[in-house]
């Protein structure tokens, strides 16, 4: 299926500013959304608005599109939400955050990405220019954290193959994290890239070729939609590899290192309120997650024939029998 429509348990916002049509108490309000595919991160979304008020149905309808796993679906299916006057929208991931952004510039976009000013969405967290405002999951700093967990979790690693998405712009940020880090551990990097949705066989087929001693996924949505193909690639060839979403986890990969994605859209919700009643995006500073978790599978572990180390144990967050 190329796209997808839902509705769900959501409220509304308004085309910015949104002073004036705040009067109206019997608006329904249209939230676009754009993702990847429905996770649960956006249930969370659903469930905190409707705690604020927000009920399906009544005052709100939540228009969604998923891309699943198709970058270059963003443009059109952007367009359409805009074209349907959607009153805001809320992007997940750098590709569809830029979409939104080429798409309008009239209503507020509510993100949740993982770098914005490396990647040319806004210039300023603190004062956010035009329509955008959202959270970040400051994925680039996590790269190097990400390197030290796993030089911690496989003894004598040498040599790190990193499965990326070509398409995404924070693809380069992270990267060039990951070998300035690399450098100073006399490290070796081996980069697998998709450029295509089509070419995620044939990546993991030259990053397993590569025969590296544990591998780093990318922070991205698209390959998250792929995540049950790369686990299993990943498990077959025997490669430890960390992972930058908890989904990865609970499907069977081996750790998981990220920001706490479904409190970021629990936060995203309480922005969705206040662009509601009035406040401009410009006027909500983008802010950084400050909740991080650790998620060790402790089966992937021993089917890997891998030991987690006491120390790693101690500081994980969740631990999956």
């Amino acid at each position: 299926m190329r796209r997808r429509e839902f509705v769900a348990g959501l409220a509304g916002a308004a085309v910015w500013p949104l002073v004036a049509r705040a009067q109206s108490a019997s608006k329904r309000w249209t939230i676009g959304l754009l993702a990847s595919s429905p996770l649960p991160p956006i249930e969370r979304l659903k469930r905190k608005l409707h705690e604020l008020g927000y009920i399906e149905g009544e005052n709100v309808h939540l228009d969604a599109r998923f891309a699943e796993g198709r970058d270059d679906l963003y443009p059109e299916l952007a367009a359409e939400l805009v074209g349907k006057n959607a009153d805001v929208l809320i992007a997940w991931g750098t590709p569809a955050a830029l979409a939104a952004k080429h798409a309008t510039t009239r209503i507020p976009i509510v993100l949740v990405a993982g770098d914005v000013l490396n990647t040319g969405l806004v210039a300023n967290l603190a004062r956010p220019e035009g329509n955008i405002t959202g959270f970040i999951a400051a994925n680039a700093d996590l790269e190097e954290k990400r390197l030290d967990t796993l030089r911690e979790l496989v003894p004598n690693l040498k040599r790190i193959g990193i499965l990326a998405n070509a398409r995404n712009p924070l693809n380069l940020v992270n990267l060039q994290t990951v070998r300035r880090a690399a450098e100073l551990w006399n490290l070796s990097i081996d980069t697998a890239e998709i450029n295509d949705h089509r070419d995620i066989g044939h990546a993991l087929e030259n990053l397993a070729a590569g025969k590296p001693d544990a591998a780093i996924l990318g922070s991205d949505i698209g390959l998250l939609f792929e995540r049950k193909r790369i686990i299993d690639s990943m498990n077959s060839h025997r490669i430890p590899a960390i992972y930058p979403f908890r989904e990865y986890a609970a499907d069977g990969g081996l750790i998981v290192q990220g920001a706490n994605i479904s409190t970021l859209f629990e936060l995203a919700a309480g922005y969705v309120d206040r662009i509601v009643r009035g406040s401009t995006p410009a006027s909500l500073p983008i802010q950084q997650a400050t909740s991080f978790e650790l998620t060790i599978n402790s089966k992937a572990a021993k089917a890997l024939g891998l030991t987690i180390p006491p120390s790693l144990l101690a500081r994980a967050d969740e631990v999956i029998e």
